[in-house]
């Protein structure tokens, strides 16, 4: 392979570096060397993270989304009331006949919608570009972590309208606090609100569900879905002691929050536009009342405060401790946690009453999260953002691109095919399917920057003592740069961390 101009210098970073940026983190860069004291490093992250970088602080806020969202559905009312309105065309048209408009309402709908698209694209790519360009990786993963754990999906299209503001705005700012923060935070927001459906929950003797059964013979009743999710994939986890009579009862308490003027059952006071337009809030005629009991223990607050009580108590429950050491030591270790990091995560979890920070400490200081075995398959969005970081990439062109990538890799952002979220195990993401995809990508990126970047150093470079004499041999062996450098992207030493 002859390797033009490319640069055939550099210092291979130390095992534990590597380690640093490539499990902890999102990916080392060709033209870092990596800390001298990775621990250290990693730790100094969590002080100079940015909650609301640049690029994500530029995107429209919730009152802007709920007014793009409702504007599209005035427009789609408004075709449909022209489809329902329009006459049959005669053999002989009326004179007097409006022309052409069910084709302009229609159009001005598909505008709307197209704005939505737009700005969900926008979404993807600020939070690709963040993840390329940051220098607090470990961070960053943290954020994906937490996103993925409290996950919604796009499939609606008013989640779609929110899901990046969902991540933005109740994931980002509470990696850092306590494990109810991050709770608290994104079951009050709207992204969630709607995915799960609890904007339609009324509880079935409140005052709401009797105005409505006073009129007509409808019955609006309790939705479920939100309070099921918390206690299965947020907090307890699955199988640890609940009941359904318990989850019932959560979804009890939780009727009444909901999101004003969006979608059925999301009523206030306010009519409009406005900016409290797409806020959360709490309708207290929507609210069951009556004391419930949740796992044993009576909860008799009034109003919003009732599920915030059971709220706070999950969040510390033991099982919760278990559930979130459990899933942190598969992430960041092996998809078979070992068990004594897992009880010490449980432990600092139970001291200091979910103190995330804690928690992140205790791994960057076990030493099971060093061995240099790369026991972790990357996930499509891991491989993506690694390889581009590698390819010393700080942001895509073209807002389109970013979407259209992760659709292609099996990972659509935002859009796992359940409330579960994205699987976190090698074997759903190893198949031969999944890495042809990775070896088409590996090939357009490689073309893109194979007078930049020189395979054959940049793999000990990133990877120490981690890259193999084999996958150098090969790439020692290309045909062209571009080859040897996508053969490196696909290498098994870089498809996993």
């Amino acid at each position: 392979m002859d390797a033009g101009a490319n640069d055939r210098s550099g210092v291979s970073m130390t095992i534990e570096a590597a380690i640093a940026a490539n499990r902890f983190g999102i990916g080392a860069r060709g033209t870092e060397t990596g800390p001298d004291k990775p621990k250290k490093w990693l730790l100094d992250q969590l002080d100079r993270y940015q909650a609301k970088p640049a690029g994500i602080a530029a995107l429209p806020d919730r009152a802007a989304l709920t007014d793009l969202f409702l504007s599209y559905r005035m427009e789609q009312r408004a075709d449909k009331m022209a489809r329902d309105n329009m006459p049959v065309v005669p053999e002989t048209p009326d004179p007097n006949m409006p022309t052409g408009l069910r084709k302009r309402v229609n159009a001005q709908a598909m505008e709307s919608r197209k704005e939505i698209r737009d700005q969900y694209d926008d979404a993807v790519t600020a939070r690709l570009n963040t993840a390329l360009s940051s220098d607090t990786g470990f961070a960053e993963r943290l954020v994906h972590f937490w996103s993925n754990h409290f996950a919604i999906s796009v499939n609606k299209l008013l989640v779609r309208t929110f899901a990046g503001n969902y991540e933005f705005d109740a994931i980002r700012p509470n990696i850092l606090g306590k494990f109810s923060d991050l709770l608290f935070a994104s079951v009050h927001h709207p992204g969630m609100l709607i995915y799960l459906d609890q904007a339609q929950s009324i509880g079935p003797n409140s005052k709401r569900a009797q105005r409505v059964a006073a009129r007509t013979d409808k019955k609006r009743g309790l939705n479920e879905n939100l309070a099921r999710e918390i206690m299965e994939l947020h907090t307890l986890g699955v199988r640890t002691g609940y009941s359904q009579a318990d989850v019932t009862e959560l979804a009890r308490a939780l009727t009444g929050l909901s999101v004003s003027n969006i979608g059925k059952g999301a009523q206030n006071n306010n009519s409009g536009q406005g900016r409290d337009a797409g806020s959360t809030l709490f309708n207290e005629a929507q609210h069951e009342p009556g004391t419930r009991t949740v796992m044993g223990k009576s909860y008799s607050q009034a109003g919003a405060g009732q599920a915030r009580a059971i709220l706070q108590d999950l969040a510390v429950h033991p099982a919760t401790a278990k559930h979130i050491a459990t899933k942190l030591a598969r992430h960041f270790v092996s998809d078979t946690p070992p068990p004594a990091l897992v009880s010490r995560l449980e432990q600092g979890f139970l001291k200091t009453g979910g103190d995330l920070p804690t928690l992140y400490r205790i791994l960057v200081e076990s030493s099971e999260a060093w061995v240099p075995l790369q026991t972790k398959f990357k996930t499509p969005w891991e491989w993506v953002v690694s390889s581009l970081r590698a390819l010393n990439m700080t942001s895509l062109p073209g807002k389109p691109f970013a979407r259209a990538i992760f659709a292609q890799m099996g990972q659509p952002v935002w859009e796992p095919g359940s409330p579960a979220g994205f699987s976190d195990m090698a074997e759903d993401w190893a198949g031969g399917a999944g890495l042809m995809r990775r070896v088409e990508l590996a090939s357009r990126f490689a073309q893109r920057s194979a007078n930049q970047v020189d395979a054959r150093t940049l793999g000990p470079k990133i990877l120490s003592s981690g890259w193999s004499e084999h996958s150098a041999q090969w790439i020692s062996r290309a045909e062209s740069p571009e080859q040897g450098l996508a053969l490196l992207l696909v290498a098994p030493e870089f498809l996993r961390r």
